[in-house]
Order: structure tokens, then sequence, then C-alpha cells
């Protein structure tokens, strides 16, 4: 196998680690890998390095990202299928292509370095940009549009719940207080809010103020969490048998999700007190992690981005019974 070199701006996180999990699976004659967020395709390209019979088929719901990973890819002419789609829609994508199972699929889920480093998208809050956020340009509603029109025990539910924010209520009292003044257009004038309304001994620890309200509204606007909640289970149930995920999460709301979808697979569903598991309540998944596998000190040297890593990986053992 061969170490794929990826472009200088984007450095995949914990790659090798992927690679080794999925590998026994891909290995195979004409297997199918799902990278169900393509990004900028330094996951996919390494997949198709090193394994050279696997066909490749990537999702992004992000336009830009599918154009810049389709160049990046097109080297690997037609093993590669780049579909613009969100990664629940992974059940529709596969029945338009007629492909009923795959050998592997691999999530590396959050906001892409793209999407960070591009000021114009608003993802980041340590440069002042208009508040956007979509991953899709083309559809929803932007941040903007929900500090300005949501109401405010809707905003502190979801600083709360998206961006585990204890002091939610002190932002949004200030959000909407502003917001009256003047509608909110860009993350600088955000930033500074959130500086001004937080005690000062909550700016002094944990980074930038600014992080958890921002993945808040990234997650909102997205829908990050209820399309996950859909597109795991969903991809668990287009392995084949003896096929493989991966899923590579940044923060504990995900990172949690991932768990509970994994762990139920791996275990037995039988009503309690049967003296014998039958066969259609066998775990159909094999844990290929323990717990959530961290990167080494090593790669968030390299790369910081990788420092809140989090991968849990399994295996599908067997088909569903009915």
């Amino acid at each position: 196998m061969t170490d794929p070199s990826p472009t200088p701006q984007h450095v995949p996180v914990m790659l090798r680690r992927c690679l080794d999990l999925l590998g026994p699976a891909l290995a195979l004659p004409g297997a199918v890998v799902v990278d169900a967020t393509l990004g900028l395709g330094g996951h996919s390209e390494a997949l198709l390095a090193t394994f050279p019979s696997c066909r490749l088929i990537a999702l992004d719901r992000d336009p830009a990202a599918l154009d810049l990973a389709g160049k990046r890819l097109a080297p690997f002419g037609d093993r590669v299928t780049a579909v613009h789609a969100v990664y629940d829609e992974l059940p529709q994508v596969l029945a338009r292509l007629g492909v009923p199972r795959v050998q592997g699929v691999l999530f590396d889920l959050g906001v892409s370095s793209m999407q960070l480093d591009e000021a114009d998208r608003g993802f980041a809050y340590a440069q002042d940009a208009p508040l956007d956020m979509r991953m899709d340009q083309s559809v929803g509603i932007s941040a903007a549009e929900v500090l300005n029109t949501y109401p405010p025990g809707e905003l502190v539910r979801i600083l709360r719940s998206y961006g585990e924010e204890k002091f939610a209520r002190k932002i949004v009292e200030a959000v909407v207080r502003e917001r009256a003044r003047e509608p909110f257009t860009t993350s600088a004038r955000l930033v500074e809010l959130i500086r001004e309304a937080l005690p000062q001994a909550a700016k002094r620890t944990g980074g930038n103020p600014a992080k958890r309200t921002f993945q808040a509204l990234r997650i909102e606007v997205n829908g990050e969490l209820p399309v996950l909640e859909r597109a795991v289970p969903a991809a668990v149930g287009a392995l084949a048998v003896g096929g493989r995920i991966a899923v590579l999460s940044y923060h504990s709301l995900e990172d949690r999700l991932v768990k509970q979808v994994l762990a139920a697979g791996a275990a037995h569903s039988a009503p309690p007190g049967l003296p014998v598991v039958p066969e259609q309540y066998q775990p159909r998944l094999k844990l290929l992690t323990r717990g959530a596998e961290l990167p080494g000190e090593d790669e968030i040297a390299e790369n910081r981005r990788a420092a809140p890593a989090r991968l849990r990986a399994a295996e599908r053992i067997r088909e569903d019974v009915r």
C-alpha cells in the first residue's frame, strides 16, 4: 500500500487509521466505498490510491466542494461518481445508481477546511464575514436569518443543545437587544457581542468564547444532527456483510449519536429473559474501535484541526433477518 500525498492546504484527519479500518473490506475486487462527506477529497483520494480495484461514490451538499474535489479526483476517471446530495440521502443515491450494497462508508463530519478558510462563507469566528454558514448556499436560511428572526426561547435552546453553551441566556438577551437596534449581518459584530456578554472568568478558558455559539448556529442552519440521526443508520443498512463504516466526529453531540447507533447494532435486541437469543435478534455489527479513538500528539501538532476528532468504526456481520 502506498501513502497518497494530500494537497498542502488540506490534511485529512486520522487518514492512516481510516484506511486501516476500512481496508479489509475494500481490498476485495469490485468493492464500492462511499465517502459521504467528500469535502476537498483528501480521504477519497487516499482510498482510491490505496485500493486500486475499488470504486468510489462521493457525496457532498456543497457545490464548491464537489467542483474542487472533482478536479483532484479526475485522474481516477470512471472509478469516481460524485453526487450533489446530503449524506442522509445515501439510500436514494445508491438506488439511482443501481448499487444495492457497498463495502465501505466513511463520514468526516463537521465543517470542511475549505468552508473554514473561505471568509465569505461565515463559518470562522476568527475573521469578519457575512453570517451565512450554509454548506449549500443555494438552499435554506442563513445564520444571520436565524439570529434576526428566531424567538428568544428558541435561540436559547439552540445554543444550549447544539453549542452546550452555559451562558446561552445572557448571549441571547444581548442578541435580542442588538437585533432590535440593527439586524445582524456579519460575524465580527456577533463575536464582539459574545465577548461583552460573557463573564470575565468564562473568557479566560476554553479558547475563543464565540466558538460554541458559532457551532450551534452552524448545526441549526444545516440541520446537522437530524441529518446525522438518519444518515448513520442508513449507512449501516447499506453495508454488505463484511462491509465497514468509519465515522470521524468533532464534538460530543455528533460522537454520542454515532456511539448510540453503532452500539445498538452491536447488541442483541431480544426481549429480556430469553434463555437463547434467536437469530433475528443477534447483533448485526461488530465494533472495531474500543470507544472513540483519538488522533495522536504528532498529528495534532501537524494539523490543529485534528485535535477534537473522535473516530468510531464497525463491521457488518450479518444481514437483517425478517
